[in-house]
Protein backbone atom coordinates (compact mmCIF):
# COMPACT_ATOMS: atom_id res chain seq x y z
CA UNK A 1 0.00 0.00 0.00
CA UNK A 2 1.45 3.43 -0.75
CA UNK A 3 2.40 5.84 2.09
CA UNK A 4 0.27 8.99 2.46
CA UNK A 5 2.03 12.37 1.84
CA UNK A 6 1.71 15.41 4.62
CA UNK A 7 3.41 18.54 3.88
CA UNK A 8 4.19 20.14 7.08
CA UNK A 9 4.64 24.06 6.27
CA UNK A 10 6.24 25.98 9.48
CA UNK A 11 8.81 28.61 10.03
CA UNK A 12 9.76 26.88 12.89
CA UNK A 13 12.50 24.30 12.32
CA UNK A 14 11.74 22.39 16.29
CA UNK A 15 8.27 22.02 15.26
CA UNK A 16 8.40 20.87 11.86
CA UNK A 17 11.02 18.02 13.26
CA UNK A 18 8.56 17.01 16.34
CA UNK A 19 5.53 16.75 13.48
CA UNK A 20 8.23 15.10 10.83
CA UNK A 21 8.82 12.39 13.84
CA UNK A 22 5.64 11.84 14.92
CA UNK A 23 4.10 11.34 11.65
CA UNK A 24 7.11 9.14 10.13
CA UNK A 25 6.06 6.72 13.50
CA UNK A 26 2.39 6.36 11.96
CA UNK A 27 3.75 5.84 8.68
CA UNK A 28 3.16 8.45 6.91
CA UNK A 29 5.60 10.28 3.86
CA UNK A 30 6.62 13.32 5.33
CA UNK A 31 7.80 16.16 3.11
CA UNK A 32 8.42 19.94 4.97
CA UNK A 33 8.49 23.66 3.89
CA UNK A 34 9.55 26.82 6.17
CA UNK A 35 7.73 29.17 3.99
CA UNK A 36 4.32 29.52 1.89
CA UNK A 37 6.29 29.94 -1.67
CA UNK A 38 8.27 26.63 -0.36
CA UNK A 39 5.18 24.99 0.36
CA UNK A 40 3.37 26.17 -2.81
CA UNK A 41 6.20 24.59 -4.94
CA UNK A 42 5.98 21.07 -3.17
CA UNK A 43 2.43 21.13 -3.49
CA UNK A 44 2.84 21.61 -7.29
CA UNK A 45 5.68 18.95 -7.83
CA UNK A 46 4.69 16.11 -5.35
CA UNK A 47 0.93 16.67 -4.59
CA UNK A 48 0.78 15.97 -1.13
CA UNK A 49 -2.83 14.54 0.38
CA UNK A 50 -3.02 16.54 3.28
CA UNK A 51 -1.36 19.63 4.74
CA UNK A 52 -0.64 20.93 7.92
CA UNK A 53 0.19 24.79 8.67
CA UNK A 54 1.64 27.16 10.66
CA UNK A 55 -0.97 30.65 10.55
CA UNK A 56 1.66 32.65 11.34
CA UNK A 57 4.84 32.71 9.35
CA UNK A 58 6.93 35.99 7.90
CA UNK A 59 6.12 36.39 4.23
CA UNK A 60 3.23 34.16 3.51
CA UNK A 61 0.64 33.35 6.11
CA UNK A 62 -0.98 30.26 6.38
CA UNK A 63 -4.15 31.25 5.28
CA UNK A 64 -3.22 33.29 2.76
CA UNK A 65 -1.10 29.61 1.51
CA UNK A 66 -4.38 27.42 1.87
CA UNK A 67 -6.08 29.83 -0.14
CA UNK A 68 -3.33 29.34 -2.55
CA UNK A 69 -3.49 25.65 -2.49
CA UNK A 70 -7.28 25.90 -2.75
Amino acid sequence: MAQHKILIVDDEHSMIQFLSALLRRESYEVLTATSGPQALEIVRDQAPDAMITDVKMPGMDGITLLEEVK
